[in-house]
């Protein structure tokens, strides 16, 4: 008996598709991630800090961290010197 490796899986992705919608989420929230983690590895830095280099309102670049830090990409360093914020750095999983 021949069996075709790789039959199932052809036949599934064949018969499900993803939402274009997802997908361009997806690499949105990849490029966020690489540009945030870019902009890490020069030192660490503030929600606000952040927002400015990236160029994002502070609540998207809040999300994209919150996403990161739940993953285990960055940490939570010291807290600022007004008491608002707290800065962020790229655990050893990055470097």
């Amino acid at each position: 008996m021949n069996v075709e490796k790789g039959k199932t899986v052809k036949f599934l992705k064949e018969k499900m598709t993803v939402d274009k919608e997802v997908i361009n989420n997806l690499k949105s929230f990849n490029k966020s991630k690489k540009a945030i983690i870019n902009s890490l590895k020069e030192g660490s830095k503030t929600v606000p800090q952040l927002a400015k280099d990236l160029n994002i309102s502070t609540q998207d670049c809040m999300y994209q961290l919150m996403s990161l830090l739940k993953y285990g990409f960055v940490k939570t360093g010291e807290i600022d010197d007004m008491d608002e914020y707290f800065y962020y750095e790229l655990t050893e999983k990055i470097r």
